[in-house]
């Protein structure tokens, strides 16, 4: 999902369309003609990687073209997603982009070898996944309230775990423990799954993690889930409240989902790109598709490269200011 807002003014975006489709015909004529390299900045196992190759597997039914899921994990997302931007800009290697890489890595980084917005053309949203605050059982709280009265019973007695510094389900907590004046010890691993395994097994006692990455387990009364980070709940687990519902005045306004979009490299043509926009945007409104990500606790969000392109700008403007009070570092 991600990172090309210069804002183009629907204008120019409009001259370059046409100029790519009557200058240059070839551009869009001889598109998909190979394989679609799809990278995901993450191991494997998490929301990314579920959302990635559901989406996939739709792109490849529609075009008929196979797309290989490639992980490319390290430094918050940071490699993969400067493989992608240094990849021919033929519409071939695509970033599956995120919060995390396109967002908040940006602002931890001092040095990165890509621009969140310049490196990329933004192609598609493919959906927002709310997070869901999971809790081992053991910790003695069944609700929101109860959860943030026990946290600041024992301030720093409890550990939370994440994909990693800077990732979404780091920056979630963070903006959880500012508004609920908690403190809570953070224990960062190498991706979401290990970080969901040991909160399982007992390791760790919380985590602000993307739905599909816990919903079986919650499901399985192996983790309680307290809350989610959507203003509505989830379909697929219509008895968990919203944090906004707990009623405590400290909360205000909580909002902190995940998100996921396709990004292509800088300089992409804008026919390729709308050849990739409008078939991946009926797939994400086709009903098996919507149902399936309604079953991993997703929204399907599909609308056009130039939409998607401000709300990542806007995103980055949202999430600083919670980085920067997180005292959040790199790896």
């Amino acid at each position: 999902m991600m990172t090309q807002l210069l804002h183009r003014f629907f204008i120019a975006i409009s001259i370059v369309v046409m100029a790519s489709f009557f200058i240059n015909p070839s551009h869009a004529q001889n598109y998909l003609s190979k394989t679609i390299r799809l990278v995901v900045p993450f191991t494997p196992g998490g929301s990314k990687d579920i959302l990635a190759r559901a989406i996939g597997q739709k792109i490849t039914e529609a075009w008929g073209q196979a797309v290989v899921i490639e992980n490319v994990p390290g430094a918050g997302g940071s490699l993969g997603a400067d493989k992608v931007a240094k990849s021919p800009a033929d519409g071939y290697t695509l970033l599956m982009g995120h919060i995390g890489t396109l967002v908040v890595t940006p602002s931890i980084y001092s040095s990165l070898p890509y621009h969140p917005i310049k490196s990329f053309s933004p192609v598609a949203w493919i959906a927002k996944v709310p997070n869901v605050l999971a809790v081992h059982p053991s910790v003695p709280a069944n609700n929101f309230k109860e959860l943030v009265a026990a946290l600041q019973l024992k301030p720093n007695q409890f550990n939370y775990g994440s994909g990693g510094n800077g990732s979404a389900a780091h920056i979630a907590m963070e903006y959880f423990k500012l508004q609920g004046q908690t403190l809570i010890v953070h224990v960062p691993y190498r991706g979401t799954l290990p970080a969901v395994t040991d909160l399982v097994a007992g390791q760790i006692q919380l985590i602000f993690s993307g739905a599909p990455a816990v919903m079986s387990f919650v499901k399985s009364g192996q983790l309680k889930a307290i809350a989610v980070s959507s203003q509505k709940r989830l379909t697929s687990m219509p008895d968990v409240p919203t944090v906004a519902e707990s009623g405590l005045a400290s909360i205000t306004n909580f909002e902190a989902d995940q998100w996921y979009s396709i990004v292509a490299p800088a300089g992409t043509p804008p026919a390729i790109i709308q050849q990739l926009n409008t078939p991946i945007n009926n797939s994400l409104n086709s009903p098996d598709l919507k149902s399936r990500l309604q079953a991993e606790g997703a929204q399907a969000m599909p609308t056009t490269p130039e939409a998607l392109g401000k709300f990542i700008a806007s995103e980055i403007e949202r999430w600083r200011p919670v980085v920067i009070a997180g005292k959040v570092k790199a790896d």
